[in-house]
């Protein structure tokens, strides 16, 4: 128990976070060339929807093994199985094991619309989670302090000068559908996190990490898997090659690191959002990170792949995410370097 309790201490959240974007690097990396480059067999590059069902399903292998061969399970609730003892989720965290997978389920959906760029999306899913999260902080009185909702504020800042620049908000209606339903699952997600976890005991994160997944992988990829058999969407080819084809495909190999990729972070940022502190504060930090990866991983693609670069409103919301993670990282420890100078003289 001691060595599993100092893995997840170890790391100050900062340390956390710059381990979140050493793994999103490539990951973003990775699933941008796949989808940039022509697949020789197909003739032009995979898309989303192509590559999303196998890196799901392995993700879901690997989590599970990091599960069983880190020892994370024996935290988990569980029932005996003959000799055997298999962890169970119990109600809430199946509940946020529902909510995770619609946030997995719909950024497919998000891939498929017309006429509105996955990059546009994306954006307006991240963002919304931003506004959500003092809203949860707000429900389960927890004390917001100033730089949070500096650091809010900043972070929103860097998204809406993104929105304008990509000519303001204009959406069909499957596109709201799509934000709200991936909004409320992450809204479901945080809440049980609240109720249930987000105490400061590693113990807990283990314990909410294995019962999430169990729900969370398996209901995602079978959502998938109805999305193709019935053609919602509009491009239920792409996923039939996507869960059947690609097994045999050399393309598996890069999608298996952006499974492996995925696996970590999805450790990396249980840790993050599960910090004691506020979600105003936690939830910044795991999203300005994600942007400042994707942003870095577009310049080095361009530098290296010759792929086109980031935009310059990209670029200038990128520098006010790493003042918003500077200012999440410094303002709390001079906060309590002043209240013990105030009480030293006192």
């Amino acid at each position: 128990m001691t060595g599993r309790k100092s893995l997840i201490a170890a790391l100050p959240i900062e340390g956390w976070i710059v381990l979140y974007l050493l793994l999103y690097l490539p990951n973003a990396m990775i699933t941008k060339l796949i989808t940039s480059t022509p697949h020789p067999g197909l003739g032009r590059p995979l898309t989303g929807l192509e590559t999303l069902p196998a890196s799901l399903t392995v993700s879901l292998v690997l989590t599970y093994l990091f599960i069983w061969l880190s020892g994370w399970h024996r935290d988990a609730h569980g029932v005996k199985l003959g000799g055997l003892r298999v962890p169970l989720p119990t109600r809430y965290t199946a509940l946020s094991g529902v909510g995770t997978a619609l946030v997995l389920f719909t950024v497919p959906m998000s891939f498929t619309i017309e006429g509105v760029s996955i990059p546009f999306m994306q954006l307006l899913m991240r963002g919304d989670i931003l506004i959500i999260a003092p809203i949860v902080d707000l429900m389960f009185g927890r004390r917001v302090r100033w730089w949070s909702w500096t650091a809010l504020v900043m972070v929103l800042a860097a998204l809406a000068l993104t929105l304008f620049d990509r000519g303001g908000l204009k959406l069909p209606p499957i596109a709201i559908a799509t934000i709200v339903l991936y909004t409320a699952g992450y809204f479901l997600r945080l809440v049980v996190m609240n109720k249930t976890a987000k105490n400061g005991d590693p113990g807990m994160v283990r314990r909410y990490f294995v019962e999430e997944k169990l729900v969370a992988l398996p209901l995602s990829v079978a959502a998938l898997a109805i999305l193709s058999a019935t053609g919602i969407g509009g491009q239920p080819r792409e996923l039939e090659w996507g869960f059947v084809e690609i097994w045999t495909d050399p393309a598996l190999w890069p999608i298996f690191w952006i499974g492996l990729t995925l696996t970590a972070i999805s450790v990396v940022a249980i840790i993050i959002l599960l910090d004691p502190r506020e979600n105003a504060y936690c939830v910044p930090l795991e999203r300005a990170a994600s942007l400042v990866a994707g942003v870095g991983a577009a310049l080095l693609l361009a530098w290296f792949w010759g792929l086109k670069e980031p935009r310059s409103a990209e670029l200038i919301g990128a520098g006010i995410l790493i003042a918003a993670i500077v200012l999440l990282s410094v303002a709390p420890r001079l906060d309590v370097s002043t209240r013990r100078a105030r009480a030293e003289a006192a």
